[in-house]
């Protein structure tokens, strides 16, 4: 066990994501000049503009008069009161400490489809990590893979016989299936899942599994996902920064309030009394009239939730993944992402009301709807935002200083926690989503019985 130990470990490289290349190196360098410069320039007309003035509006009676304005400024009120509640939270938060004494049985699930050799990392990364390995099990499922995935799943068990242990189906039954076969035959206390094109750290295994040590009422918890290959290209970099701001953020916050709505695929773990009675419900979702065949992992923090356990962020359990590194990828994780969401927001709505837990049930509601009335709201707003551009094109001006300055605050949460000059990605993906990334959603809901994956 020391031997195949010692090479996995050599052989990884988990723990931090992939180099940059010399190609990149270059952009980067371009980009954290001509950001700044940018920052610097919109700070100084939005003060000779006032693009800003627009915010202090929203405090002044006299913008409630028309309807329609109401209903926008109410709606932007109520976002930045409530964007404070979550900074507060956020601030508050402090990852979960291992408590002493003797560790659980844990079962680590892989599916995988279509992964090729990322798999073979993933196994390792898992099999490396310090958890004891009497008290580890790594069940790794090939969903019926077309390439050389199950050979590499089988190279990676030669190196650890004793710790991991293959499934695979004879044609591709979807996740959800890879799933419930880890789940069925481990024989873990705990589960956690781990995806295919994910590496995790050393001492995440301990991390993950920490807070359902610490309290019985949490059922799941949501791991620390990063962005493996981050320097290929601008998108990977952008999508970097948008995971710390849109998943560290978020669940952080929300885990003071023992309600992360989504435990995610790339990297969590979940009790095993919070997910064996509703294992079969989970597996034949409908929704429709079909079967739910994507977003399987926020759906299991629903019926979780819905049971009363609470689900919480574990910052110090780490994963890194593999994004999609074109346009075309990216936009067709976010199609699945968003169906999924439209799908699993009407769940959720079916059981928040109802005296599902008896603490922590009205920051999930205020949440929710702060979360769900920005779509509405968007396809409304943005089309009169055009309609003003094309009438006053000053009012671009405005505009762009505005986004530019709001979106360098938000990226003051990822400077806080990485400190590095990534930051200035952030300020460049708020206008890369509102050109090119905010007809995904529309384009989701009127597609909703789409379930195809979509990016293998």
């Amino acid at each position: 066990m020391e031997a195949s130990a010692s090479f996995v470990k050599s052989a990884v490289g988990y723990g931090t994501p992939l180099p940059a290349t010399e190609r990149f190196k270059s952009l980067d360098l371009l980009v954290k000049i001509i950001v700044p410069l940018g920052l610097a320039v919109s700070f100084w007309v939005a003060l000779q503009m006032g693009s800003l003035d627009g915010y202090l509006a929203l405090f002044s009676l006299r913008t409630y008069h028309k309807p329609l304005m109401a209903v926008g400024a109410a709606y932007s009120l109520a976002f930045l009161i409530f964007q404070g509640v979550r900074t507060f939270l956020w601030w508050r938060y402090r990852p979960f400490a291992l408590p002493p004494g003797p560790l659980p049985k844990v079962t680590v699930i892989i599916p995988a489809y279509n992964e090729g050799a990322m798999v073979e990392k993933a196994v390792y990364s898992v099999a490396a990590s310090d958890y004891p390995a009497d008290r580890l099990e790594i069940i790794c499922i090939d969903d019926g893979s077309k390439d050389d995935t199950w050979e590499y799943m089988q190279r990676a068990q030669a190196r650890c016989p004793e710790l991991i242990r293959l499934i695979r189906f004879p044609h591709n039954k979807g996740k959800r299936e890879a799933l419930y076969a880890g789940f069925t035959q481990g024989t873990g206390e705990y589960f956690v899942t781990v995806d295919s094109d994910s590496v995790i750290e050393a001492d995440t295994v301990k991390q993950i599994v920490a807070p359902m040590l610490q309290d019985p009422r949490i059922g799941g918890v949501a791991g620390n996902v990063k962005v493996y290959n981050r320097s290929v290209n601008l998108i990977t970099r952008m999508l970097w920064v948008r995971f710390v701001l849109a998943f560290d953020f978020l669940r952080a916050s929300q885990s003071k309030y023992r309600f992360v709505f989504c435990t995610p695929g790339a990297l969590s773990a979940y009790r095993r009394q919070a997910i064996a009675p509703i294992l079969e419900e989970w597996l034949h979702q409908t929704f429709l009239g079909l079967p739910s065949t994507i977003g399987e992992d926020r759906a299991f923090t629903n019926l979780i939730l819905r049971q009363g356990y609470d689900t919480v962020y574990q910052r110090s359990a780490v994963v890194y993944t593999m994004v999609p590194e074109t346009y075309k990828g990216m936009c067709r994780m976010f199609l699945r992402w968003d169906r999924s969401n439209f799908r699993e927001s009407y769940v959720q709505l079916q059981f928040m009301f109802s005296r599902y837990r008896r603490r922590h049930r009205l920051l999930p509601i205020i949440d929710f709807f702060i979360r769900e009335f920005e779509f509405p709201l968007s396809c409304i707003f943005i089309p009169l935002l055009l309609v003003s551009i094309i009438i006053s094109p000053v009012v671009l001006v405005k505009f762009v200083t505005a986004l530019t300055l709001v979106s360098f605050i938000l990226t003051v949460y990822y400077l806080s926690t990485e400190r590095d000059m990534d930051f200035v990605y952030g300020v460049l993906y708020a206008f890369f989503a509102l050109f090119f990334v905010k007809w995904i959603r529309p384009y989701a809901f009127l597609t909703l019985r789409d379930g195809r994956w979509l990016t293998r």
